[in-house]
């Protein structure tokens, strides 16, 4: 069974939570599966911290919604010469019937990693 997750990039701007769903975001991917915290979550921290690949994701339109997903992932960057550090925040669905989302994770790469990542050593 797949673990659908989207992917979304958001601006941090004064005023706005990082465990609350921002109004705007600037682009957005899918990943059909593993989009779970220990797997896509890893795997996007580490990309951010160690510049790894990541695999099977497809670009989507800004509008598009599925029905079908357990995961919402927001990437906190912030454009200019503050440069702020790069937080990650991530949804889980608790209610298919109701649309209900909760945030189960805020803050930066190597929080999400140090949380997540069940063998920390250089092979994985």
């Amino acid at each position: 069974m797949s673990t659908r997750a989207q992917i979304r990039f958001a601006t941090r701007e004064e005023g706005v939570t990082f465990n609350e769903k921002p109004e705007q975001i600037h682009a957005q991917f899918y990943c059909h599966s593993d989009g779970y915290p220990e797997g896509l979550g890893v795997e996007i921290a580490e990309s951010l911290t160690k510049y790894g690949k990541i695999t099977n994701w497809e670009i989507e339109e800004l509008h598009t919604r599925h029905g079908d997903l357990e995961y919402i992932y927001y990437i906190w960057q912030s454009p200019g010469p503050e440069r702020k550090s790069t937080w990650i925040s991530i949804f889980e669905k608790i209610s298919w019937t109701e649309h209900q989302w909760e945030c189960i994770f805020v803050g930066e790469p190597q929080k999400l990693i140090d949380k997540y990542k069940t063998n920390t050593n250089d092979d994985g």
